[in-house]
């Protein structure tokens, strides 16, 4: 029997793993490049390899997860994480004699733990899309709260152990923990069809679906957002460090502080803005992203004031993201249904590779000018988002306004 909580709850565990692994990757990028020899842009482009494993997840889930079946693909997520973990933790120092083979280790764990993440994401949002149909956007929101909750979670973890002088691979290890969890969960649940299985929608119905223009838009858009959302926040320690010395090892702790502004706001806002047009709240998102960040760019000096600026600018950037993940994936899913996972998970594709592309650029800027210009030169795409959203929003009110498209659902011995 199929219990949509129960599977919420795994989906929701498993959201958690694969943003605290996110998390504290962030806080060992540090340690990572001292002890293996790499540039900020070299450590950027080893990091990089979990977005190429990201995407390429998310990619065979579009693919593959109509014919193979959520319940095995999300076992498969919760096998390679641990996979991924173990080939890291014994990726040797580089030294005179041993040169490249840590660094290949290196590479390759953090390529199966992106593999993972992006499996996790091309289970997950199909999974929620099939069990809540009729409610997308508020359990979209629900679901990818727990995404910045894994953001805190691993953050804080990082943080205390930190204060222990805990290695870099001990704080790594913990996430193996919360995914034996979600991988036992998912083992002993059964789980549905996707929602175009379900309604009977052909195969090259959805494909077509790909060559829809709002589609195209939509997907070109998610470049955007994502790079907005996700490309400093893989940076952020290391930023707000750089921005504000004195916070030392505490510069993790503003990553899980606009973390806990976004979960709070997934969590508990989502049904409150499910009256507003998405095209609004994506405007204002634009909006507040290019303030906060045109405000953590603009700080130099030292003392309270400083840091106080950098709180407010991480406030602002914390409640301007909040939204563009999750509500990108659910207008596509509300607007092309017959798409299907292929449709919403190809969104998600996009997004982490945009990310991927984006990281070893952060980090050249970084490298050759500083972070507060790394910084300001993100706050050029959520400018041009403000304005292109915007558009959407003004063409849509006066075209009689946002409407979701439904499938059928076939009766039970229909199913059957």
């Amino acid at each position: 029997m199929i219990h949509p909580t129960r599977l919420f709850v795994t989906s929701c565990l498993s959201m958690l793993v694969t943003s605290m692994i996110f998390s504290i990757r962030a806080d060992i990028l540090g340690p990572v490049s001292h002890e293996y020899l790499l540039s900020n842009e070299m450590i950027g482009l080893t990091m990089s390899s979990v977005f190429w494993g990201f995407t390429l997840g998310i990619i065979v889930c579009a693919m593959l997860v109509d014919l193979v079946g959520m319940k095995t693909l999300h076992v498969l997520s919760g096998v390679g994480y641990l996979g991924g973990i173990a080939l890291i933790l014994s990726a040797p120092a580089n030294t005179v004699d041993n040169a490249a083979s840590g660094t290949a280790l290196l590479y390759t764990g953090f390529l199966l733990t992106g593999v993972s993440q992006g499996v996790v994401e091309g289970v997950t949002n199909p999974l929620v899309a099939t069990l809540y149909s009729h409610d997308k956007r508020r359990m979209f929101n629900r679901l990818h709260a727990w995404w910045p909750a894994g953001l805190i979670f691993g953050g804080v973890v990082a943080w205390l152990l930190g204060q222990f002088d805990a290695s870099w691979r001990v704080k790594l290890a913990t996430v193996t923990v919360p995914a034996l969890l979600y991988l036992a969960l998912s083992i002993t649940q059964a789980y549905p069809k996707t929602e175009r299985v379900t309604a009977n929608v052909r195969a090259g119905e959805m494909y077509r679906q790909l060559t829809q223009p709002m589609f195209l838009l939509l997907f070109v858009l998610m470049w955007l957002t994502a790079a907005t959302e996700l490309g400093p926040d893989q940076w952020f320690s290391k930023i707000m460090a750089d921005l504000v010395p004195s916070l030392g090892q505490n510069a993790i702790l503003f990553l899980a502080y606009t973390a806990g502004i976004m979960f709070l706001l997934r969590q508990f806002a989502a049904s409150a803005l499910r009256r507003v047009s998405p095209f609004a709240i994506l405007s204002g998102s634009a909006l507040l992203s290019m303030g906060g960040l045109v405000i953590l760019g603009s700080i130099s000096g030292s003392g309270s004031t400083v840091t106080l600026l950098a709180l407010l600018g991480a406030t602002v950037f914390g409640v301007g993201k909040t939204f563009f993940w999750p509500t990108m994936l659910a207008v596509t899913s509300e607007l092309f249904p017959k798409g299907g996972a292929l449709l919403v998970n190809l969104m998600g594709g996009a997004g982490m590779l945009s990310v991927m592309l984006s990281l070893p650029v952060i980090g050249r800027i970084i490298d050759t000018n500083d972070a507060a210009t790394a910084l300001m030169s993100i706050a050029i795409l959520p400018a041009a988002l403000t304005v292109v959203f915007s558009l959407l929003w003004l063409r849509q009110s006066l075209t009689g306004g946002y409407s979701p498209q439904a499938l059928p659902r076939p009766a039970p011995e229909e199913q059957g």
